[in-house]
């Protein structure tokens, strides 16, 4: 009687463990996937975004003046 109670625990903790090791591996795999997903939908979503443009410092070109020239008496001004 002893030893068949010894099997039956036995058996039951063995089922108690590989039914914890299947809902582990379980949730594992399903954070997993959900964790894919996430990160294509990111990487997919990037690749729609506007990318930044950088920063330049220029004169516009639409408002380019005239070079001014004339003579005040003690020579010939250039403005560029």
């Amino acid at each position: 009687m002893q030893s068949i109670r010894s099997v039956l625990f036995t058996a039951a903790a063995i089922a108690i463990t590989v039914a914890a090791f299947v809902l582990t591996a379980s949730l594992a795999l399903a954070l997993a996937g959900i964790a894919a997903v996430v990160a294509i939908g990111s990487a997919i979503a990037a690749r729609f975004r506007a990318k930044p443009m950088p920063a330049r410092a220029r004169a516009n070109a639409g408002q380019q003046r005239e070079m001014r020239i004339w003579n005040d008496g003690r020579g010939t001004i250039i403005d560029l």
